[in-house]
């Protein structure tokens, strides 16, 4: 389901990782994309030999909104520089970026949940209204690729208690869990308290 499809050495302002990039699916022709109508590509950031039991990791899904475009809905982008610092002072660790936009729901329509969130709906609601799943995220490849960089079991940094059992439930033990909260700011306070009371993410 899984294979590694390249890798390469990528310097970054937290130190030098490994990129690993993993594809799923089969190809469907010319002028597909990776996202969704050919294989999807799925990333690993690796420092440190991860191979063994106790690895810092991070499984984060993409946010296109707040990571290439600076929104400030969202920690997106403050959760995956705080990992990837974490990872660079301990020397060891890797990030799993999966494709798995506005929590499985795909960008179009997280875009549509964010117009109901602007006329007063929590993100949970706005799901929900567009007939979609408050979260529709899976963990399976996340564990499947960390198996194929030798990792044994992690050291989890996420608030998601969903996360951590999906991740175990796929076969990857998690050792430990890491608090992996960021600051928030006024445009993302709202969408981090329903984090915590809809979707029981952890204080």
């Amino acid at each position: 389901m899984v294979t590694r499809y390249s890798d390469a050495r990528l310097p970054t302002p937290h130190g030098e990782f490994r990129i690993v990039v993993y594809r799923t699916g089969e190809p469907a022709g010319p002028g597909a994309s990776a996202l969704g109508l050919g294989p999807e590509e799925h990333v690993a950031m690796v420092m440190g030999d991860v191979t063994g039991e106790s690895v810092l990791a991070r499984v984060h899904s993409s946010c296109y909104t707040g990571e290439v475009l600076g929104s400030l809905r969202c920690d997106c982008r403050a959760q995956l520089d705080a990992a990837l610092v974490r990872i660079a002072a301990e020397g060891r660790g890797v990030v799993v970026y999966l494709v798995q936009e506005g929590r499985g729901i795909g960008l179009g329509n997280k875009i549509r949940a964010y117009d109901l969130q602007d006329h007063g709906k929590d993100t949970v609601e706005a799901n929900l209204e567009l007939g979609l799943a408050a979260d529709g995220r899976s963990y399976d490849v996340a564990a499947q690729i960390l198996r194929e960089l030798g990792v044994t079991s992690v050291r989890l940094m996420t608030n998601n208690p969903d996360k951590i059992a999906g991740l175990v439930a796929a076969g990857m033990p998690v050792h430990a869990h890491e608090s992996h909260w960021v600051a928030a700011t006024k445009d993302s306070e709202s969408y981090l308290d329903t984090k915590k009371a809809k979707l029981g993410h952890l204080a």
